[in-house]
C-alpha cells in the first residue's frame, strides 16, 4: 500500500513546479529512487518511483517518461527551466523542488514507507 503524492508534497512541504496534473496528485507511490546519473535512473529506478536529483535540464523528463516515474523532486532549491517544467507537464510528469539535501528528502521519503 503506497502513499499519494499529494501527501508526500504536505509532508515534505515541497513546492509544485507543474499545473493541471491534480489526477497524478492522487496516485499512490510505493518507491523512490535518488540519483543524479541518469543512466542509473534508466537502469534502476523502480517503475512509478519518484525520483530524488539535483539535475534539472530537459533530459531528466525524457528519462522519467522511460523509466515510467511518477514524479521529481529538484533539492537544495534546483529550479529547471520553463522549457522543462511545460514538458513535464505535457508527459504528465509531476515536478517538485525542495530547500532540502537529498539525504534529507530520502530519509523522509523512506520514514513515510516508501521503499527503493
Amino acid at each position: 500500500m503506497g502513499i499519494k503524492i499529494k501527501d508526500i508534497s504536505r509532508q515534505l512541504e515541497l513546492s509544485l513546479l507543474t499545473v493541471g496534473l491534480e489526477d497524478v496528485m492522487e496516485r499512490e507511490v510505493d518507491y523512490a529512487y535518488v540519483s543524479d546519473l541518469l543512466s542509473d535512473v534508466l537502469a534502476n529506478a523502480p517503475k512509478g518511483a519518484v525520483l530524488v536529483t539535483l539535475q534539472t535540464h530537459i533530459n531528466v523528463i525524457a528519462v522519467a517518461v522511460h523509466a515510467e516515474l511518477t514524479a521529481v523532486i529538484f533539492i537544495q532549491n534546483r529550479m529547471p527551466e520553463k522549457s522543462v517544467i511545460e514538458k513535464a507537464e505535457q508527459e504528465k510528469i509531476l515536478l517538485f523542488t525542495s530547500s532540502e539535501s537529498a539525504f534529507k528528502v530520502a530519509g523522509t521519503l523512506y520514514q513515510l514507507g516508501l521503499r527503493g
